[in-house]
């Protein structure tokens, strides 16, 4: 196997991922179109998927399909030269994941350098039914914050300590705990370092509408948890909470793995949900999907040995085709 065969591969699969990415991204940005004109509430899995989709999408189509297609059919001992054409869109990938891989180290170092500064003057706080270490701390913006991914810790200001109530201050904490157990701060990276050309166009409308739907179901769990005796107390804690913390400072927008209590969504929607005596259930997972799903992983494996054929056999004719 010569260097070649490798280096030749490599530029391949750099260009399958731009082409692929492309398409979703069009997808996307249609289907992004269509859903605003919608009133329809989603859950934030659906928002989630939908902003990862090009990103997710190319990369499965690389690993899965294009990489086994080109080591089983391409050959190792012919020479095809390097064209132009492919190198520029090579090149146009491999910053495009760069850029993106570059985010999201400056996210998860911003976030480190705000810990670590919290961190300096902080005091341990200890709250029953809290599962995660928590500390109240100095800062100029009030605010009740989960910080982190590996190490996730509750921060909160001591003049957001002392403006809520025990109730309101457990509600609050409730709240950044289940942002914790939805991995809401892993989900906030992935779409920071997501490798596509959302930027540009829709991945800020769905990241806020992402944020928004995980801030209704972060206040769901803080007021259904196994912990809660009165849960109408505990809707009525979080939402005076809310309230009192929306209107000491306004509400942090976060680029970084940091969940706020007032960092996403609609205040005044959030109020009046919480204080709804009719709030519905938690909706059930669709069944829809996991027979779609079943669908498309059956038929994978039945023509996964045609289509990786039938990739190579692409790939060729748009080399031979490229100027």
């Amino acid at each position: 196997m010569n260097s070649f065969f490798l280096l030749h591969g490599l530029t391949l699969a750099l260009v399958w991922f731009l082409g692929v990415n492309a398409v979703a991204t069009l997808l996307v940005v249609a289907l992004a179109a269509r859903l605003t004109r919608q009133d329809r509430i989603r859950t934030p899995r659906f928002w989630l998927c939908l902003r990862l989709l090009p990103a997710a999408v190319s990369i499965v189509a690389v690993i899965v399909v294009f990489l086994p297609s080109y080591w089983t059919y391409e050959p190792r001992d012919y020479d095809e030269g390097f064209n132009v054409t492919l190198v520029v869109a090579a090149v146009v990938a491999f910053t495009l994941v760069a850029r993106a891989v570059a985010r999201g180290a400056a996210a998860w170092v911003r976030a480190s350098n705000r810990a670590r500064a919290w961190l300096q003057n902080a005091q341990p706080l200890t709250r029953p039914g809290t599962p995660l270490p928590a500390f109240a701390v100095e800062a100029e913006a009030p605010f009740v914050a989960l910080v982190g991914v590996l190490r996730p810790r509750l921060f909160i200001t001591r003049s957001v300590v002392d403006a809520l109530t025990e109730e309101e201050l457990a509600a609050g904490l409730g709240h950044e705990v289940g942002h914790w157990r939805a991995l809401d701060n892993l989900k906030r990276l992935a779409m920071r370092m997501a490798p596509d050309f959302l930027a540009g166009t829709v991945a800020r409308d769905l990241e806020q509408r992402w944020a928004s739907s995980a801030e209704h179901w972060a206040d769901r769990h803080a007021c259904e948890a196994k912990t809660v005796v009165d849960r109408g107390r505990a809707r009525c804690a979080l939402a005076s909470a809310i309230v009192k913390v929306a209107r000491m400072a306004p509400a942090m927008v976060m680029t970084e793995p940091i969940s706020t209590l007032v960092d996403g969504g609609d205040i005044a929607l959030r109020v009046r949900t919480l204080l709804d005596d009719a709030v519905p259930p938690a909706p059930p997972r669709s069944r829809r999907v996991w027979i779609g799903t079943g669908i498309v992983v059956a038929a994978l494996v039945v023509g996964y040995a045609p289509l990786l054929k039938a990739v190579h056999v692409a790939t060729e004719i748009v080399v031979d085709a490229l100027p």
